[in-house]
Order: structure tokens, then C-alpha cells, then sequence
């Protein structure tokens, strides 16, 4: 989809230049705890919808960190309070939302369970982020356990 004219200025065009779009601290955190734990994963794994930013490819577990601006957090509330390029970035993340939830789906259509946790929860308590991985990695393997029994 074609957007409109982003009008800015050159301090507001380097700070976007500063947004990280990969291997922020927040997920490089997570990444990081899951690996002590013995969990062994794909970072921004492109051959799945969304390319995940952590994939747990041996139990099927899709990881995104969203950032709240980008994937709209609270955004029924937060829509009204944007003031410059407001029809842009409305348009923008709504579509950030969209493809999202469509991701979401055919993940979960492939049989993945897919995670997402906010960046600022991320940052604010990374292990109880790796705590909610490993009980999904627990339930799952507690499923598998039992179907081979019968």
C-alpha cells in the first residue's frame, strides 16, 4: 500500500534512523535467558509468516517483541493523541495491526503458538517473559508425554 507525503524535519528524520528493527534489547534479553536455559532457537526467522523474532522451531513457539508505538498498544486511546502526520501514522500502524493478526493466524494454522509481549514488559521483567516461554514449552511437552502413553 502506497502512503502519503510524511512531512518531518531533520531531527525528527534522525531519530527514526535510531529505531532498531532487529535485535533490540528487549528481545536480545529474552534471547539471551532462553539460551541459558538450553532453549535453542531462530532469531527473525524468515521462513515464517511475520518472520518471528525469536522461533522455537523444536516446539513450534513464534516470540514477537512488539514495540507499543509500532503495534498499537492502547491504540483506541493513543490514536486521538497523535498530532503531526496523524492520517499517516493512523493508516500506518492500523495496518501494522492487521498484518499482525493475519500473521497470527497462519501461524497458528501451521500449528505454531505464538507469543507476544509488549517491549516495555519485555525490558521491564524479562524473566518473567522467559517464565510464560518455558510454561507453554512445559504444557506442550506435558501434551506430548501423554499422547504416547496411550
Amino acid at each position: 500500500m502506497k502512503h502519503q507525503k510524511l512531512i518531518t524535519t531533520p531531527e525528527i528524520s534522525k531519530r527514526m534512523a535510531n529505531v532498531k528493527l532487529k535485535n533490540g534489547y528487549a528481545e536480545s534479553e529474552i534471547a539471551k535467558l532462553l539460551w541459558h536455559k538450553g532453549i535453542r532457537y531462530r532469531k527473525n526467522y524468515r521462513k515464517l509468516p511475520g518472520s518471528p523474532d525469536i522461533a522455537i522451531t523444536r516446539y513450534k513457539i513464534a516470540i514477537f517483541v512488539d514495540g507499543e508505538f509500532w503495534h498499537g498498544y492502547d491504540w483506541e486511546n493513543r490514536k486521538h493523541k497523535l498530532k503531526s502526520n496523524r492520517e499517516y501514522w493512523i493508516e500506518k500502524i492500523e495496518e501494522n495491526i492487521a498484518r499482525d493478526k493475519r500473521n497470527d493466524a497462519l501461524l497458528k494454522s501451521l500449528g505454531w503458538t505464538v507469543i507476544h509481549f509488549w517491549e516495555k514488559e519485555a525490558k521491564k521483567d524479562p524473566i518473567g517473559c522467559v517464565e510464560i516461554v518455558m510454561q507453554v514449552i512445559r504444557d506442550k511437552t506435558t501434551v506430548a508425554n501423554n499422547l504416547n502413553k496411550k
